[in-house]
């Protein structure tokens, strides 16, 4: 593991989506048009991978919003 380590390959476990797919997952779930369970039968992932999905949204929007308006 050092060696991997070392050559910047020690990585993990791999996330169901990335961020383009999980943008679009957060989208329809906004939409308010499926269920937590369609969306995650349509993405291949489980219904608390969608939760956690919108919650890191949530938690990004959050981020931008709270730096601009300190800077202000």
């Amino acid at each position: 593991m050092k060696v991997a380590r070392a050559k910047g390959r020690l990585r993990g476990k791999q996330p169901k989506l990335n961020q383009r797919r999980e943008a679009h997952l957060v989208a329809l779930f906004d939409g308010g048009d499926r269920s937590t369970a369609e969306l995650a039968d349509l993405f291949g992932v489980t219904r608390s991978t969608v939760y956690r999905a919108v919650e890191r949204e949530r938690a990004r929007v959050g981020a931008r919003l709270g730096a601009g308006m300190s800077a202000g």
